[in-house]
């Protein structure tokens, strides 16, 4: 499935993309099934294979064409948004620009900084650009989606955890960022201001092979990206292992991929600019597309 939260004229709800196109609304499944994502996460096995079940039917009164609603970020408020090390070819180009080089428990381990999980925008939102900041930059990233909770999970049960993926721009302030790392204390404000998410959930099962796909990044039609998710360093299963070694993961966490090589502005001695359309696309997710826009003073 590829699982939505939308905006109708009449309320917001979730769903999924049917194959032919339009959106099958959850919302006729019945009134004690999840109303919001992160309920429909948290409800397990069941709720899921109701909505496969749901989805599949795809009953004319459930149908809501695509051209009625407005996608939302297919998880407006992840419980959890962290952002681990997975591709290191980013972070080798990314640390010799800034004149160091990457720890070496870095290559051994799934690294991560936690991120902002309050300020999430989906597809075709607007993205408010800090007004003290004029180094516009974006990250093509994806991510995973926590189903499962546990801890200390096992490499081989961690896939079992996994619910599905969605894409991830990692909107960062260059010139905030660079400040707060030189103390030391990891990117800080560069980054406290704005995640994309979306424009879908796809589960799991949607795909064959989901390090095999390909990744893009256009600015304003333009293609600056350009790369695939076979070159991670660790997978999504090593975090999932990792990271619930100290602590229980928890149902609609969100754990993303970090940025694949050249898959940002920094990497390309590129800016952005305000006004400008970042489009980032990954084989089998979707479209996330966001126009930078000058954030409002009050």
């Amino acid at each position: 499935m590829k699982l939505v939260t939308f905006r109708a004229a009449d309320r917001d709800g979730i769903g999924a993309i049917h194959p032919d196109g339009f959106i099958v609304d959850f919302f006729g499944i019945g009134p004690r099934f999840p109303a919001t994502m992160l309920d429909l996460i948290e409800a397990g096995e069941e709720a899921w294979a109701q909505a496969r079940e749901w989805t599949g039917r795809a009953v004319a009164e459930a149908r809501r064409p695509l051209g009625d609603v407005r996608l939302l970020a297919p998880l407006p408020r992840p419980a959890r948004l962290r952002d681990a090390f997975l591709f290191l070819q980013h972070l080798e180009v990314a640390f010799r620009k800034m004149g160091r080089e990457i720890h070496p428990e870095i290559r051994k381990n799934p690294m991560y900084v936690n991120s902002d999980h309050v300020h999430i925008f989906g597809p075709d939102a607007d993205i408010p650009w800090p007004h003290h900041s004029d180094w516009i930059d974006y990250e093509l990233e994806w991510a995973c989606v926590i189903g499962k909770p546990g801890l200390r999970i096992s490499r081989e049960n961690a896939r079992d955890h996994i619910f599905g993926y969605t894409i991830f721009n990692d909107w960062s302030a260059r010139d905030l960022q660079l400040v707060y790392m030189e103390t030391g204390a990891g990117p800080g404000s560069g980054k406290d201001f704005a995640n994309g998410i979306g424009p879908c959930i796809a589960t799991i099962d949607e795909f064959d092979d989901p390090y095999d796909l390909k990744m893009t990044a256009h600015v304003n039609g333009e293609l600056w990206s350009e790369g695939t998710t076979a070159t991670m360093a660790h997978r999504f299963e090593d975090a999932v292992h990792h990271l619930s070694q100290g602590a229980p993961l928890v149902a609609g966490e969100v754990i993303g991929s970090g940025t694949v090589l050249g898959g940002c502005g920094f990497e390309l001695d590129r800016r952005l600019a305000i006004g400008d359309v970042v489009r980032l696309e990954i084989e089998g997710i979707g479209v996330l597309s966001n126009k930078i826009v000058t954030q409002p003073l009050s």
